[in-house]
């Protein structure tokens, strides 16, 4: 098991960056794959990016291709998410999850587990 914990969510106008991290506890971080999920009031929680064990390989949903980048710094036990090009459906609750595996194994919820509590987003336009 890990403990995550989220931050650097914000309010930001559309257009605008930022950069989520996912500071770990344990010393099995490195072991997991890592992902980045988001829930919007009265919607699923949905799948936005995941990073492989070692950070070489990753996966990003389509609606944030070109603008969210996913990174890991096993040193720091920190996952990351770079959020450029905001726009106003990019709202939520963001939420970062570890996956059972080291590699990329699935975009479903239940492809990962030991949540963090999550940190808002909010894009005005």
């Amino acid at each position: 098991q890990v403990q995550l914990v989220e931050s650097g969510g914000g309010l930001v106008q559309a257009g605008g960056s930022l950069r989520l991290s996912c500071a770990a506890s344990g010393r099995t971080f490195s072991s997991y794959a890592m992902g980045w999920f988001r829930q919007a009031p009265g919607k699923e929680r949905e799948f936005v990016a995941a990073i492989s064990w070692s950070g070489g390989s990753t996966y990003s949903a389509d609606s944030v291709k070109g603008r969210f980048t996913i990174s890991r710094d096993n040193a720091k036990n920190t996952v990351y998410l770079q959020m450029n090009s905001l726009k106003p459906e990019d709202t939520a609750v963001y939420y970062c999850a570890a996956g059972f595996r080291g590699v990329l194994a699935g975009t479903s919820t239940a492809d990962f587990h030991s949540w963090g509590q999550g940190t808002q987003v909010t894009v005005s336009s």
